[in-house]
């Protein structure tokens, strides 16, 4: 982690947002890979709804990022972000979840349009 510090409303809000599984888990797989809402509705057996609330809340604060790909609206970590080394000392920490699209991948149900 850099040696900046980040201000405790900040660091408070961040953490809040870090602090529900979905979201936190999320964050741990757009880390590394883009997805897209239908990918995280299968992940985590939720509706649509549900999972465009969680990533709202994600890019509200601007951790992450969107980019339309034709019909699909990907997100992605947003490592632009002044607080992205703060995120990602915490998601360091963290068990792999390249799992989760694996197994989308084997059921065929992963998106892999450009």
């Amino acid at each position: 982690m850099s040696k900046a510090t980040i201000e405790m409303d900040k660091a408070s809000a961040i953490l809040k947002l870090l602090g529900d599984k979905t979201r936190l888990t999320m964050m741990k797989l757009l880390d590394k890979h883009d997805c897209c809402v239908c990918e995280f509705v299968e992940i985590f057996k939720t509706s649509q709804p549900s999972i465009s609330q969680h990533i709202r809340k994600l890019r509200d604060l601007g951790l992450i990022k969107e980019e339309r790909r034709g019909q699909w609206i990907f997100y992605s970590m947003n490592k632009s972000h002044e607080h992205y080394p703060f995120v990602q000392e915490i998601l360091k920490h963290l068990p792999n979840q390249d799992d989760k699209l694996r197994k989308l991948e084997e059921q065929g149900t992963r998106i892999t349009c450009c």
